[in-house]
């Protein structure tokens, strides 16, 4: 069992030793070791990877995102309507869009698969962009695949809508709202 005192969440740099990576996934894979620093050059994504005993053993990238909903379509204005209320947004400070960030990408190692590694990544994300004071961002999103959708369900994250439930993934969300001060 990995031991989350002994591990670290680093910014991704040019420079840092990547060892071998697999998730399971290729495209998973390939982000990290061969595109994850081309989106940081190009200011589209920042990396960051979780190194236990000098291994990587998981990582995620973020970046800017945004909630928004087409209010001309009725379903949908209704949904909004309710999405605002849940989350006591004052009808004053209601828009049609809310600043989030995007997790790009989330992937843990099939050597340290199961142990809890996604679920102490995503409260590391959680807490991070809660504290950050130095830019609005009020929601965290993600395109989950369907594979991952009780890993996301069983973390506080949300559907927004019901237009792509026949997708291969669909778009949730997390308030930061629900992230405790510390």
């Amino acid at each position: 069992m990995i031991d989350f005192s002994q591990s670290s969440i680093m910014l991704l740099r040019h420079g840092m030793n990547i060892q071998s990576f697999d998730c399971g996934d290729s495209d998973l894979n390939g982000f990290l070791l061969d595109d994850a620093l081309h989106y940081l050059d190009e200011r589209m994504a920042v990396t960051y990877i979780l190194e236990y005993q000098k291994q990587t053993v998981a990582y995620f990238c973020l970046l800017n995102d945004k909630v928004t909903f087409d209010t001309t379509d009725a379903n949908e204005k209704s949904f909004w309507n309710r999405f605002n209320r849940k989350h006591k947004i004052p009808n004053l400070k209601r828009r049609k869009n809310y600043p989030a960030a995007k997790i790009g990408r989330l992937a843990v190692t099939t050597n340290f698969a199961g142990q809890g590694i996604g679920r102490f990544m995503l409260e590391s994300i959680k807490r991070m962009l809660a504290k950050k004071a130095d830019i609005g961002c009020r929601f965290i999103t993600v395109d989950a695949y369907s594979t991952a959708f009780d890993f996301y369900l069983k973390n506080k994250f949300q559907f927004i809508s019901t237009k792509d439930e026949v997708d291969s993934t669909r778009l949730m969300y997390f308030d930061l709202k629900q992230v405790p001060d510390s």
